[in-house]
C-alpha cells in the first residue's frame, strides 16, 4: 500500500519512547524511521497518549542521532546562523526559504551525482558547486528585494542593507561567500560518495 502526504503511515509514540508502526502493526526504531526517509515513505508521528502530532520533534531527534555519529552535514557556521535565528524578526520566513533551497538542491542532486561520477576532474567538479552557488545567491537576493518591496520592511531593514552592500562590493567577495558555500557541499558530497 503507498503512502503519499495525503494518507501517511501512522508511528504512535509511547510513554516508554517505543515507536510502534500501525502499518506493520510492529515496533521501530529512529533509525528504521531515518531509512522511511530516505525512502520517501510519508509518515506521522502521533503521542499514543495525547495523540497529539509530535513528527516535527520526532524528525529533529533523527537529525541529532545522524550528527552524533560522525558523518555531519551540518556546519557549525550554519548551526550558529540557524540558532541565532530563533527570537529573530526572521524567523517566520526562514522555514519557507530553508525548504525551498532544499527543494532546489534535491531537485539537481541526480545531475549533481551523475556530473560527479563522469568527471571526476577538479575543474568539473569547481564548475558544478559555482554553479549551484550562483543560482542560490541569486534565489536569495531576489528574496531580499522582495521584502524590500514590502510597505513594512522595518523589521528587514538591518538584513536587506547588509545584503545591498554585499552585492554592492567587488566581485572578490562574491566569489568568497561562494567558496563558503562550495566547502559545504563538498562535505555534503563526502558524506554522499561515503554512504554509496
Amino acid at each position: 500500500m503507498s503512502h503519499d502526504k495525503a494518507n501517511p503511515i501512522i508511528i504512535k509514540k509511547y510513554a516508554n519512547r517505543r515507536l510502534y508502526h500501525t502499518g506493520i502493526s510492529s515496533y521501530v526504531t529512529l533509525e528504521d524511521l531515518a531509512l522511511m526517509v530516505r525512502n520517501n515513505e510519508e509518515f506521522q508521528v502521533i503521542d499514543a497518549k495525547s495523540g497529539d502530532d509530535i513528527t516535527h520533534s520526532v524528525l529533529t531527534q533523527i537529525i541529532f542521532e545522524e550528527e552524533t555519529k560522525g558523518q555531519t552535514l551540518l556546519p557549525i557556521s550554519f548551526l550558529r546562523q540557524l540558532i541565532s535565528f530563533y527570537g529573530n524578526s526572521l524567523q517566520s520566513f526562514l522555514p519557507g526559504y530553508l525548504d525551498h533551497s532544499l527543494s532546489l538542491f534535491t531537485k539537481d542532486q541526480d545531475a549533481m551525482k551523475l556530473n560527479v561520477s563522469q568527471a571526476f576532474q577538479p575543474q568539473a567538479i569547481t564548475n558544478l558547486f559555482e554553479e549551484q552557488a550562483k543560482k542560490n545567491y541569486e534565489m536569495f537576493g531576489k528574496t531580499m528585494k522582495m521584502f524590500q518591496m514590502m510597505p513594512d520592511t522595518n523589521a528587514f531593514a538591518p538584513f536587506t542593507n547588509a545584503f545591498s552592500q554585499k552585492t554592492a562590493t567587488p566581485e572578490t567577495d562574491e566569489l568568497s561567500a561562494m567558496k563558503d558555500q562550495m566547502a559545504i557541499m563538498q562535505k555534503q558530497l563526502d558524506a554522499l560518495a561515503k554512504k554509496g
